[in-house]
């Protein structure tokens, strides 16, 4: 059972100082907040990846406003489950696929692991189709032409930039789905109509409200993320100092205080670009008609003649801005699932010859999604099997994430609260209850 407390001295670097201990000096409310966002508010933003922005953009240009309530549905939810993942890792000093291989059975570990690799792959390369279909609505330059450079760009950036350079530079990507705000204002959307569509739910049982609402859950609630949330704060830790499993195990009331608030930016950041995504579509999309889009460059393009250049020209960059985010934490996610469930020396501070093969696992991947976009395989159709696993993964990943967070054996006194086992356990039935529906719908 790992101590829940531990003396600062233990938990401090002498060369790094925690989040906590930049926290605790800085007077300003508002420099304090902004210094405490690390993996949530990254872990929020890569999941308006151009995948997520093509579900949200298709759900309101083919629903209207009918779908906005379901961003104030899924916000406690994602919230609920990426603190529990956070948890876990700054409790026990390892990335979620160590502690689920160290406690569970290889049999779940290995399958879950594999179909996280084959859905985040094939999400990856539909994501760099859709950087350089994006590239390509504000400058003349050949889609296929931009796709290895595009690649390359991401791959040199996470084999050769150092932790630091890598959460820093992903950061500053958040601020391009801004654009997606701003693109939603230029829309001169009906208030009536917006707040009757957030605050009045609006559910039917035919298949086409039933596909659009298990792909936002499946979208926003993504196995991916969870994965990644562990492992990029294991990473934090790491880059403070705390290179050996002993120092980063256990967590103080102030560190999972920070990170809870840290996991609900990221996660209300999200759902904010999402709500404004769905809006600016059916503003413009939905009332013009133009309800078969089948990908966020195809909604770009629609909306230019509606909204005008300023929302096109915003959207482009918010789609840029998004899969230079999302592309590296899919396939980095993968890699440190991988690397953690056998055991290899990984971390993105890591120099690449001492972590070959979990780099192998960045580079590998990438390129096979990049060469999706070569072989003929429709992306469009890629994004929704992509979809479809991540749709069966998540229900019982989330199952073994509420097991384990429960577990006084794994976590300590820090085991869940009322609160978060009842918004978790609530959110793991509606997944479960969403890839049934997903069942249901095929054929139809």
């Amino acid at each position: 059972m790992f101590k829940a407390r531990r003396k600062r001295k233990e938990r401090s670097s002498p060369a790094t100082e925690s989040v906590e201990e930049i926290a605790a000096r800085e007077p300003n409310p508002l420099k304090r907040f902004f210094k405490i966002l690390g993996p949530g508010l990254v872990a929020g933003a890569s999941d308006d990846d151009p995948s997520g922005i093509g579900t949200y953009a298709l759900a309101g240009a083919s629903l209207g406003f009918s779908t906005l309530w379901t961003a104030l549905v899924t916000f406690p939810m994602m919230s609920a489950v990426q603190f529990m993942c956070a948890k876990v890792a700054m409790v026990t000093g390892t990335g979620l696929a160590r502690v689920l291989r160290k406690n569970y059975s290889k049999w779940l570990a290995y399958p879950v692991i594999a179909g996280l690799v084959i859905a985040n792959t094939m999400n990856a390369g539909a994501d760099i189709g859709a950087i350089a279909a994006a590239i390509n609505l504000l400058v003349p330059i050949s889609i296929t032409a931009l796709i290895v450079p595009i690649a390359l760009m991401i791959l040199a950036l996470q084999v050769w930039g150092s932790y630091r350079l890598i959460a820093n530079t992903f950061k500053w990507l958040t601020l391009a789905l801004f654009a997606y705000i701003g693109a939603a204002l230029f829309a001169r959307p009906d208030l009536g109509e917006v707040l009757r569509g957030t605050f009045i739910p609006t559910f039917t049982f035919d298949a086409k409200f039933l596909t659009t609402f298990v792909a936002i859950l499946g979208t926003t609630i993504s196995p991916y993320l969870f994965f990644w949330q562990a492992s990029h704060e294991v990473e934090e830790e790491i880059s403070m100092g705390r290179r050996t499993l002993k120092a980063r195990q256990g967590a103080t009331d102030g560190e999972l205080r920070y990170a809870g608030i840290d996991v609900a930016a990221g996660m209300l950041f999200s759902n904010v670009v999402m709500y404004f995504i769905i809006l600016a579509t059916a503003a413009t999309l939905f009332k013009a008609g133009t309800t078969d889009i089948q990908s966020a460059t195809e909604a770009a393009q629609a909306l230019r003649p509606l909204a005008g250049d300023g929302a096109y020209a915003l959207l482009a960059v918010g789609l840029i801005g998004a899969g230079f985010l999302g592309v590296p934490v899919l396939t980095g996610s993968s890699a440190y699932a991988i690397a953690e469930s056998l055991g290899w020396k990984h971390g993105l501070d890591e120099q690449p010859r001492r972590a070959k093969l979990f780099y192998t696992m960045i580079i590998v991947p990438t390129l096979i999604g990049m060469s999706i976009n070569f072989v003929g395989i429709n992306p469009i159709r890629a994004l929704f099997w992509s979809a479809v696993i991540n749709g069966f993964l998540a229900p019982p990943i989330l199952v073994v994430i509420m097991l384990i967070s429960n577990n006084r054996n794994i976590m300590g006194e820090r085991i869940n609260g009322a609160w978060v086992n009842l918004v978790g356990w609530t959110t793991t039935l509606v997944m479960f209850a969403a890839a049934i529906g997903l069942i249901l719908t095929w054929g139809r």
